[in-house]
């Protein structure tokens, strides 16, 4: 039963409904409903262009110490004969799903190339003009990262499925790094470095592990002087979370209360927020990261929207830490707003929502069809879902890319002025 003190949030009830919400950035891709449709085209226009960034899909921890966090603590209490057949059973799971991490740490597994599969059939089926067309050019571009480089093999295999005769151009280079997945400046890093001490603050006031221990442990006296009980807690609750990126069938969320999963993932909210998202208590640093990215988008857009034969798309890989930053700069719907009480986070900002596995951003261009006038067209998809950009549309969820391109790029002016100061 969830605690009746608490509020009954939307982020209560989404987590309620379906606890895998609760893991965060680790939560498997959600395709759009099967009823969900998009805006009709504008009359008189077609699409032509498609500019999109996306995270890799679903993958293996990305290190060893997110399984040994966990394991080194429940291997010193079966030494000491201090676990309960509960927790030998936690130990025995986890040690035997550990082995056949090995030499997978990272590594994209099957649930994320089928998630780029259906993210590239789709792309296909919602916009045919621009990926059946007789010319179409598809410039894909990865980080250097594995997964990231086998998320797009898989959408650009839907996408020569749909069209043998599509040119796909493939790239990954450390060339391209500046854009795809930047480093921080020294003064995003200043802002940056506020967050462990305000992470600290709720850890400390939300998570409650003594049931989470008690059941684990034989001995109480032993927890109290010898575990870590938040630091665990908050160790094998992503390695249970992770299970979803997997298709083994092996289930751990029974050690964990419904209760337990909000609180946990709400300390997990807070610390991406911090960290990538338009925090107040980090300086608003969080999307300055991926300044380069809407530069790169816009000037990539700059040379193909004066060609009037061309169809095709620009697609770029990478993670959910350019994909969030991106669509705080985009300002798509609320993403980029500001919360100064961080204990109100879970009513504005819903990290399952922006970033599960393979989440992107989408940018869909229109223009004109032949023999006709009028401006350039864009409209913004995240995770396949239209979204409110800044401005006022013409037609929801339809806007005109001149009056968008001036504003970006004067927000850019000045954000880069802060993120190089």
């Amino acid at each position: 039963m969830l605690a009746m003190a608490q509020e009954w949030t939307q982020a209560r009830q989404d987590i309620h409904d379906n606890i895998l919400l609760s893991a965060s950035n680790l939560t498997a891709y959600i395709d759009p409903e099967p009823d969900y449709k998009l805006t009709p085209t504008p009359k008189g226009y077609e699409p032509f262009y498609l500019s999109h960034y996306a995270r890799h899909g679903s993958r293996w921890l990305t290190s060893d110490g997110q399984f040994t966090d966990m394991l080194k603590p429940l291997r010193k209490a079966h030494s000491l004969g201090k676990l309960t057949p509960k927790g030998e059973e936690l130990l025995a799971a986890v040690e035997e799903f550990y082995k056949g991490s090995y030499k997978r740490i990272g590594d994209l597994t099957t649930v994320g190339e089928r998630q780029h599969h259906r993210i590239g059939r789709r792309l296909t089926e919602r916009f045919p003009e621009i990926f059946g067309a007789k010319n179409a050019e598809v410039d894909a571009r990865s980080t250097v990262v594995l997964r990231c480089m086998l998320s797009m093999v898989a959408e650009c295999e839907e996408l020569t499925a749909f069209n043998p005769r599509l040119r796909i151009h493939n790239d990954a280079s450390e060339s391209l790094q500046y854009y795809m997945n930047a480093r921080e400046t020294p003064a995003v890093r200043e802002g940056m470095s506020k967050r462990g001490k305000v992470l600290n603050h709720y850890i400390e006031k939300w998570l409650r592990p003594e049931r989470f221990c008690a059941q684990l442990f034989n001995d109480a006296d032993y927890v109290r002087d010898s575990v870590d009980q938040r630091h665990l807690m908050r160790s094998a609750f992503p390695v249970c979370a992770n299970m979803q990126s997997h298709d083994n069938g092996l289930n751990l969320w029974p050690y964990f209360t419904e209760d337990e999963c909000y609180d946990l993932w709400r300390t997990f909210n807070v610390q991406w927020y911090l960290m990538i998202g338009n925090a107040p208590q980090t300086d608003n640093m969080g999307p300055l990261r991926q300044l380069n990215l809407l530069q790169n988008v816009i000037e990539t857009a700059d040379t193909i929207l004066h060609n009037p034969t061309f169809h095709g798309a620009t697609l770029r890989f990478g993670h959910e830490t350019v994909v969030m930053p991106l669509a705080a700069l985009l300002e798509l719907d609320d993403v980029a707003h500001a919360v100064e009480n961080l204990d109100t986070l879970d009513r504005a900002f819903l990290n399952y929502r922006i970033f599960p596995m393979a989440c992107n951003v989408q940018l869909v261009f229109y223009r004109p069809k032949k023999g006709r006038k009028g401006d350039i067209l864009v409209k913004a998809l995240l995770n396949e879902r239209e979204a409110r950009m800044p401005g006022t549309p013409v037609s929801y969820p339809y806007y005109r890319w001149d009056d968008l391109r001036t504003y970006y790029l004067e927000k850019l002016t000045r954000l880069q002025k802060i993120a190089n100061r």
